[in-house]
């Protein structure tokens, strides 16, 4: 990490009294400069990586053959260097561990590198979860981000989606919005049964992801709830039909003042 988010980083432990002197905080650029490489694989990894940064990418030909993009065939675009961040964190997993990475939406869409690279992390099963979660709840930034979940030891090869975007899981405050205990506790609940639930969560074979060109974004899969106001079309047509006939009447009513008028 950077000098300035290595601050954040000590400074975000001294607000909840976290002894950061019992953690090895190392500076440095990961994706060029990878630490803690003498210590892998570990069996857990979070990461928030900076979002669509630039990076050296195809300008330096050789980073194709590093162990942590070779597989994947292709290096994340020089402008937008998320999947590199995605790769590297897939790279430091054991082969039963997870991963939970914070990313930028448009990642989960894109075409060219980055679908290629969807296509990869799809194909090999790593990619256990997707969830979309609400907009303003991170300090900094107003756009409801992602979080992947990698894992190289999942159960079946369905994918889960999990729209957690809706009001049910999140609190509205003055500046932002909040995750509560209890809507972590729901998402995890979610995320643990793999339950499909109606415009909340979807498990989804490959060969449909595959059919949508490894689209990953939680949309996609997730029927969104129609908020829309249900009409009773029967209800409707008796208004129109009470509404044309007092227009009738009313008509008779004016002809008749009409007429009456002419007579005088």
């Amino acid at each position: 990490i950077n000098h300035t988010t290595y601050n954040l980083a000590r400074m975000n432990m001294f607000l909840h009294n976290v002894n950061y002197d019992k953690f090895d905080i190392a500076l440095g650029n990961t994706l060029l400069d990878p630490q803690f490489g003498d210590e892998k694989p570990f069996d857990a990894i979070v990461s928030n990586p900076p979002y669509s940064v630039n990076w050296i990418g195809s300008d330096d030909p050789t980073l194709i053959n590093d162990e942590r993009f070779a597989p994947a065939g292709v290096l994340a675009p020089k402008s937008k260097a998320d999947f590199a961040f995605v790769l590297h964190c897939l790279n430091y997993l054991s082969s039963k561990g997870r991963a939970a990475i914070v990313c930028f939406p448009g990642i989960f869409y894109r075409g060219g590198a980055e679908q290629k690279i969807r296509k990869y992390l799809v194909e090999n099963n790593f990619v256990e979860t997707v969830i979309s979660l609400a907009p303003n709840l991170f300090f900094g930034t107003s756009i409801a981000v992602n979080i992947l979940i990698l894992s190289k030891s999942k159960k079946d090869s369905k994918t889960q989606f999990i729209d957690a975007s809706g009001e049910n899981f999140f609190k509205k405050e003055t500046n932002n919005n909040i995750l509560t205990e209890e809507h972590i506790e729901e998402i995890l609940r979610i995320f643990d049964t793999k339950e499909d639930i109606d415009h909340v969560s979807k498990s989804v074979d490959t060969d449909k992801i595959a059919e949508e060109d490894y689209n990953l974004s939680v949309n996609t899969y997730v029927e969104q709830k129609d908020t829309r106001e249900v009409i009773d079309i029967t209800e409707l047509n008796a208004k129109i039909k009470a509404t044309v006939s007092n227009i009738d009447r009313l008509r008779i009513e004016i002809d008749k003042i009409v007429a009456e008028i002419e007579v005088e």
